[in-house]
């Protein structure tokens, strides 16, 4: 029997104390932790950590909360206030991730949670409050179909099946780069490197970026659960990643590439790369992150043969009549995506930390 197994047996509805919905302290982080690592539907984005990463890099309050029955943690839910002039007020779980929401021993602990996060919103004058589920919570909460999708796969056991998993034409590149005597990795990259190389690939999407000290915290805060890798052309570093580490699975998160990683299909031999290195930790699970349907980065998933599968996202408007819309496919951002593609890149490294820290 797991653990967590054993946690929720010992919490006979007759034998349970009185459940209490209060904020998280300093004190209850190693029970947190032990909580996130216990339960099977936590993430890497319910580590207490994030906290302090969010906290000190960008500046934006949290406000996490704890059930309890007794002196037995039941539940947790991370929430971060995000407050922007130009997307709006808002509670998110979890903001900067693509992950979060309430993770509890049963659905009394969750419901108990969400009315917390209901009324907190309420309290704070949010615009509304938002759960990233992976799979939704059984509350009375609104909630957008197929807003986004993650990609996971069971990584195989040996390289030739994992090979063989990837379609022919993916599989293809990939034999390209994997054949290319010139192409090198590292996966042990400074933050720097890793810096400069995203910050230029996002810059070519349109999308702002936030600021180096964010990157920087998140590698210092989570240490060997975070690794920064490159792949290295005739030129230098051409192809960056900053992957996360959580249980039996690795996820991918931050990753760019100039436009010399094209021909090279470095990006293609990153992800490769890591895989192997993945299986050489224990990681079996390789998630791929989430993406929009009719994205550059949902087809390329698919190229790799990963199936979409929905996520679970859910609301509570505060002031906010309708649901948020806040994504690169809303027409009211079109513009500014067309036009930050076409900024220098010292000027959208200055301006986009400013603009990305209120995306949340």
């Amino acid at each position: 029997m797991s653990a967590f197994s054993a946690l929720a047996k010992s919490q006979s509805p007759l034998a349970a104390p009185a459940l209490v919905v209060r904020p998280f302290e300093a004190r209850d982080e190693a029970a947190w932790e032990a909580f996130v690592d216990a339960c099977p539907t936590t993430s890497f984005f319910h580590r207490a950590g994030w906290r302090r990463v969010i906290e000190k890099s960008l500046g934006h309050r949290s406000y996490y909360r704890c059930a309890w029955r007794g002196d037995q943690l039941v539940g947790i839910l991370p929430l971060i206030e995000v407050k922007s002039r130009l997307f709006g007020h808002a509670l998110v779980s979890l903001a900067f991730g693509v992950y979060g929401g309430i993770a509890a021993l049963d659905d009394s602990s969750g419901l108990a949670l969400a009315a917390d996060a209901a009324a907190l919103g309420q309290s704070l004058d949010v615009d509304f409050v938002e759960l990233r589920n992976e799979a939704p919570n059984n509350i009375p909460w609104l909630a957008k179909p197929e807003l986004y999708f993650t990609f996971q796969r069971r990584l195989a056991d040996d390289d030739a099946a994992n090979l063989k998993a990837i379609p022919r034409k993916k599989r293809a590149d990939l034999r390209k780069a994997i054949d290319n005597k010139a192409l090198s990795v590292d996966a042990n990259a400074d933050i720097k490197t890793f810096y400069r190389i995203y910050s230029e690939s996002v810059r070519n999407l349109g999308t702002p970026i936030l600021p180096q000290r964010f990157y920087a915290a998140i590698a210092a805060e989570f240490g060997g659960a975070v690794e920064l890798s490159t792949i290295s052309g005739p030129e230098g570093p051409v192809a960056a990643l900053m992957t996360y580490f959580f249980k039996d699975r690795v996820m991918p998160y931050y990753g760019g590439a100039t436009p010399a990683a094209r021909p090279l299909h470095a990006y293609d031999l990153i992800y490769w790369k890591l895989m192997a290195r993945a299986l050489d930790r224990g990681a079996h699970i390789f998630d791929f992150g989430r993406s929009k349907r009719g994205t550059g980065a949902f087809d390329y998933k698919t190229y790799w043969g990963f199936e979409p599968t929905p996520l679970h996202y859910q609301f509570h408007l505060v002031r906010q009549k309708e649901l948020p819309e806040i994504n690169p496919l809303n027409p009211k951002y079109r513009l500014m995506v067309d036009s930050w593609k076409k900024l220098p890149l010292p000027i959208a490294n200055t301006v986009g930390p400013f603009i990305a820290r209120q995306i949340g």
